[in-house]
């Protein structure tokens, strides 16, 4: 049952316009308004793997496959989540196993299932959190490509602006998203609205942005689950201002 004080209350996302279209859905069916404010644009970049054809392929990111890679598409892949299969499979890769949900069970997967010394091609982005290499660097001859950057915009357009000026709280989905957000609102002179919002994390790593620039409301949910985010996001909702000072 939808919270009847969330409704019409104006959430912003900060994730890529790709990656929010679903959290949007579920968020008005929760009877909330979402807002999706990238801070981050998403670049396919050039590549050369060392090798022609690899014993297995591993993708953590549907960003993986913004560019068809010169990749031996024969290989099995295997990835983290749903989303990233779908992308793989529109460029003619053949999944092999149900998509991992998490990187920690991919990493438990192919130790189970890729034989010790082969050979493993890691499709990654530019930033990224080490363990999936740091796991199988000295089990497998891995070679890492890097086939996307995850670049931090400079700006908000105006029009972003003026809607994140309606927002009564955000969602934070990483550590990096959040501090661009928080520097983003700062460059747009929005700085105060965003320290009187209300922000709702995935974890307390999540968070300690927002901490940093001041922001006295910081929530995190119970576990680093969007269905929790969602959860503590609607018990916020009770408290969200009666008014925003949007011009749309």
């Amino acid at each position: 049952m939808p919270n009847r004080n969330a409704t019409k209350r104006r959430v912003a996302l900060f994730r890529a316009r790709d990656d929010a279209a679903g959290s949007a859905i579920a968020l008005r069916r929760l009877g909330f308004s979402a807002v999706c404010l990238p801070v981050i644009d998403a670049l396919p970049l050039a590549v050369a793997p060392r090798r022609p054809a690899y014993d297995a392929v591993i993708a953590t990111s549907a960003k993986a496959f913004l560019r068809d890679a010169p990749i031996d598409h024969a290989a099995p892949l295997f990835v983290v989540g749903a989303k990233t299969a779908r992308a793989a499979e529109r460029r003619g890769w053949r999944i092999v196993a149900p998509p991992a949900p998490d990187s920690a069970h991919l990493i438990d997967l192919l130790a189970r299932t890729i034989s010790p010394g082969a050979a493993v091609l890691y499709l990654a982005g530019r930033d990224r959190k080490p363990a999936i290499e740091a796991a199988l660097m000295t089990t497998h001859e891995m070679d890492i490509v890097e086939v996307y950057a995850a670049e931090a915009r400079k700006h908000w357009t105006s029009k972003e602006i003026r809607v994140f000026g309606g927002c009564a709280a955000a969602l934070h989905y990483s550590r990096r998203s959040a501090a661009l957000a928080a520097e983003l609102a700062r460059s747009a002179g929005q700085d105060g609205h965003f320290r009187r919002m209300i922000h709702i994390c995935m974890s307390a790593d999540t968070a300690g942005p927002l901490t940093a620039a001041g922001a006295p409301d910081v929530r995190v949910a119970a576990r680093p689950e969007e269905a929790a985010l969602f959860t503590t996001l609607a018990d916020a909702a009770t408290v969200f201002p009666t008014h925003c000072g949007s011009r749309i």
